[in-house]
């Protein structure tokens, strides 16, 4: 009853949704692009192999699932593999990660007849979903169907586990359907059971983030952008990765504090989400520094900021970089992946607001190798305290590299379990 309900209530906010996507592609036209895919209308499989279909949401989810899907694709080569997201950066993730070595398209809205075509289109032997992407009817109509339904890198914060326990009705019921939950955390699993999976459903992998992999070219590629970016006067280098609207002021407050005692530090900022990027460029004209771009040729000579505005380079950047800083944790978004910057041996800094990461967040503030800062001026002070300090920078990255590195093994737990379900 509770997903009927809910089936019939997506339908009546139809045009609204329809009406934001219209809405956000004012600011990013690629979300008009291909939106019959978002009702189920993809391209029927015409090649004999059975489908793995995994769901990342968007960048970060996708950004997780790079090592799984090499994995998969070496583990079962004779299996075709469907990648689906909700987002044009997730999209852009997915192409620029693996080409056309995968299909892909948007993810089917959840009403019963959108899923149902994506499915008998389709035809997946195997759904994985990333993290906490849940949806009632795709994941009642894969167990109708007899499709084992996995969530991989599971994670469910206190403030999701509560909002979903205001809806148990609908949630109990789907959580029943899932026929593997493989969480990141005990704690992620004890919110999944508490609401009402089962518990022979659940497997404690850790954290899959933990297991990626830095490759010669990848690493040769940051040496060169460091030298670009230092050049002769060997600047210090802080990089602002992920921000989100409301950061960015409080971002360059703290940079402009930083440079009175430390002239010739180049700030590096990444917005998270590409429609931002002529936003915080103004922001940071406006503050009175001077702006270079990524996506031009020009030199850095004379430049205070540069703006990452391309997209798939950050993961570089991290390695380029004297000290990180991660967003979407000075406003409750709940952080991005501060486990990037520690593979690399970078002290990280972030806001307070990181209950994505929560786990992860707590090894490295035990470790002594992240730091919280609460407003600009908390963040200058560890700024200028980290530059001008080089054994304990040192101390402090090395740190990140050493809990990145013991925390490594989710993901062949995670395959383990796949070879189990599929």
């Amino acid at each position: 009853m509770a997903r009927l309900v809910y089936s019939l209530l997506f339908y009546l906010l139809l045009p609204i949704i329809l009406g934001r996507l219209l809405f956000r592609a004012i600011k990013a036209p690629a979300y008009t692009k291909r939106w019959t895919q978002r009702f189920g209308f993809v391209a029927p499989t015409k090649v004999p192999k059975e489908t793995i279909w995994l769901h990342a949401v968007s960048v970060g989810e996708t950004l997780a699932a790079v090592p799984l899907v090499k994995a998969l694709q070496e583990k079962y080569p004779d299996h075709r593999l469907m990648m689906t997201s909700m987002t044009p950066t997730g999209s852009e993730r997915i192409k620029a990660a693996f080409g056309d070595s995968v299909d892909h398209s948007y993810a089917p809205y959840d009403m019963p007849d959108a899923v149902a075509r994506f499915l008998n289109r389709i035809k997946p032997s195997l759904l994985i979903i990333m993290e906490t992407e849940l949806w009632p009817n795709t994941i009642a109509a894969c167990r109708k169907l007899n499709v084992p339904v996995l969530l991989a890198n599971g994670r469910l914060s206190e403030k999701s586990a509560t909002a979903y326990g205001r809806i148990a009705p609908l949630v109990r019921p789907m959580l029943t359907e899932l026929t593997a939950v493989a969480a990141q955390h005990k704690d992620d699993g004890r919110r999944f059971t508490d609401l009402g999976l089962a518990e022979s459903s659940l497997c404690i992998t850790g954290n899959i983030k933990f297991d990626l992999s830095l490759d010669q070219l990848t690493i040769e590629k940051a040496r060169g952008l460091s030298a670009e970016w230092r050049g002769v006067s060997e600047r210090p280098i802080l990089l602002a990765a992920s921000t989100h609207n409301g950061e960015d002021e409080t971002i360059l407050q703290a940079f402009a504090k930083v440079r009175t005692e430390i002239p010739n530090l180049l700030l590096v900022i990444v917005p998270r989400h590409p429609e931002r990027f002529k936003q915080v460029a103004e922001l940071c004209t406006a503050a009175g520094f001077t702006l270079a771009r990524r996506s031009s040729e020009g030199s850095l000579n004379g430049a205070d900021i540069l703006l990452g505005d391309t997209m798939g380079e950050l993961m570089t950047f991290f390695g380029a970089c004297d000290i990180a800083f991660v967003g979407g944790s000075l406003v409750p978004t709940g952080g991005h992946n501060i486990i990037e910057p520690a593979a690399w041996g970078v002290p990280v800094l972030t806001g307070p607001h990181l209950f994505n990461f929560s786990e992860a967040s707590q090894l490295l503030l035990d470790g002594n190798a992240m730091r919280i800062c609460r407003s600009a001026g908390q963040m200058a002070e560890q700024v200028v305290e980290l530059l001008k300090n080089q054994a304990q920078r040192a101390e402090m990255g090395a740190a990140a590299q050493r809990i990145a590195e013991a925390n490594r093994g989710a993901l062949g737990r995670l395959l383990s379990l796949i070879d189990k379900t599929i």
